[in-house]
């Protein structure tokens, strides 16, 4: 497929489910029908990519729903509440989800759509947020329920008291109904965000990633310093308490309920390879990319090590490849100069692609699409065959550390 007809085909996948009077895409019309944080962040990257302006309409909407705190909730209702209580407030939800608005809003500007004011200080707003409320004593990022960290039906989370706590007896419909519980052991601040839990607060290595890099990101486009070494701080916290030198991963931490699973071989643990000044950290975990023995398959990443009990590449966070992830591992990868690896990766995730007929999410082994289809982030491929998107020298390595120059 020539990069014209794929983006023809991203753009007709966007513009399908552009919804316009609320300035937005729908993930899927049917199984989607809100906003969803990370999900518009990813949309307006697209869009940018697209030479669209949309770009800035999604990310204007994305963080519209910001609460007087600075929390920027996870979902904002598209004109009915969500079928789960999420929360006390009536046209959003109380929780949150990774914070991809300061990425997103460095790749619109790198493209010549330049976020407002108003937007850039939400976002500002949005990771202070994080930083001043959801920090714990050891300088890690917590989050209140599995929905925050965004990959809900993570095996990390499967000796969190909740069903299917095994690889042997997990369900999906119980653990779906245990997340939708939990939202009612949350404490919430007085504007409605959710503030701590009784039964769920953990520290995954993924969320603390997104949200350093994104205040990495953030902090070159507005030239702020405070952000810069904050999201310096937070790297260094990463590699201190949560690298697995036996998985040679990041691990998550609990903090409430939680035990051994979250050390459990996921793709989410080598997300700080955006954000780590350890070269050999960051190589050692890009490195099981493409090792048919850890994540490598031939659709994509595998979510969970294949050679790992709870690996099911047919279930929801157990184990298909996801759209959103290839394209932070090929952010990656740029990184540290993995050109190789970047262009497998691109490759396999085109071709995953095409082959689920733009799902949500697929089998990492032959490309069967799972979730919902189509799905609008999808079309994250786009950005894949087009290094110009990446902003030079992501992160704040070194340049004697292999990592391309801004």
């Amino acid at each position: 497929m020539t990069g014209q007809d794929l983006e023809l085909q991203v753009r007709r996948l966007l513009e399908s489910h552009w919804d316009e009077a609320r300035g937005y895409c729908v993930p899927n019309p049917t199984t989607y029908p809100h906003l969803w944080l990370w999900d518009s962040c990813f949309h307006a990257i697209i869009w940018a990519h697209l030479g669209d302006d949309r770009a800035l309409r999604e990310l204007d909407a994305t963080l519209a729903g910001q609460l007087p705190s600075g929390l920027v909730p996870h979902m904002r209702y598209g004109g009915r509440r969500a079928d789960s209580w999420l929360g006390p407030l009536d046209n959003t939800s109380s929780l949150t989800q990774p914070p991809m608005f300061g990425h997103a809003a460095k790749v619109l500007s790198s493209r010549g759509f330049v976020p407002s004011a108003e937007t850039l200080d939400r976002a500002r707003r949005g990771l202070d947020w994080l930083w001043r409320t959801r920090r714990t004593d050891d300088g890690l990022i917590y989050v209140v329920h599995p929905w925050e960290a965004g990959n809900d039906h993570s095996p990390r989370w499967d000796d969190f008291g909740a069903p299917g706590r095994t690889p042997d007896n997990y369900s999906r419909p119980a653990r779906t109904a245990w997340n939708k519980a939990r939202v009612h052991d949350i404490t919430f601040d007085s504007d409605g965000g959710a503030q701590w839990s009784t039964s769920f607060v953990a520290c995954p290595a993924a969320f603390n990633a997104y949200v350093a890099f994104n205040l990495a990101e953030l902090a070159e486009l507005l030239g702020d310093q405070e952000l810069a070494d904050r999201a310096a701080q937070l790297s260094e916290t990463i590699d201190n308490l949560l690298w697995d030198e036996e998985e040679q991963l990041w691990s998550d931490l609990p903090i409430v309920g939680g035990g051994s699973s979250a050390r459990v071989p996921t793709s989410d643990g080598l997300m700080p390879a955006l954000v780590t000044q350890d070269r050999a950290k960051a190589l050692a975990a890009l490195g099981q990319l493409d090792d048919p023995d850890r994540f490598g398959a031939p659709y994509g990443p595998a979510n969970v090590a294949r050679t790992h009990p709870s690996y099911d590449p047919q279930t929801y966070w157990r184990g298909p490849a996801w759209p959103p992830l290839n394209y932070l591992f090929w952010l990656a990868a740029r990184r540290w100069e993995l050109d190789g690896a970047a262009h497998t990766l691109a490759d396999r995730s085109i071709d995953g692609a095409l082959q689920s007929g733009w799902a949500e999410y697929w089998n990492p082994e032959n490309g069967a699409g799972l979730g919902a289809a189509p799905q609008t982030w999808t079309g994250l491929v786009i950005a894949l065959r087009d290094p110009s998107i990446l902003a030079q020298g992501i992160g704040h390595a070194s340049p004697n550390e292999g990592v391309i120059e801004r």
